[in-house]
């Protein structure tokens, strides 16, 4: 059965993974937890660094946007 060609990938190419990374980033489970977690570190920030708790907090919020950023920048990966 003929099928329509598909495009080689050569070597050292990458495919383009935009359109997933971009599907991944609109879905609605990343843009609440990456608000959260950007509101979570806005909210340690506003009320101040006044003990080690808070830089925990802190530490704590910066992970999980960390966590998010990563896990878009790989999506393409999956």
């Amino acid at each position: 059965m003929w099928s329509p060609p598909t495009e080689v990938v050569g070597e050292g190419s990458v495919p383009d993974r935009g359109p997933r990374r971009l599907e991944r980033v609109l879905r609605i489970e990343w843009l609440g937890q990456t608000a959260a977690s950007i509101c979570w570190i806005g909210s340690v920030l506003a009320y101040g660094i006044s003990s080690s708790g808070d830089w925990l907090q802190l530490f704590a919020a910066s992970s999980w946007l960390l966590a998010n950023i990563a896990a878009a920048v790989t999506a393409g990966a999956d």
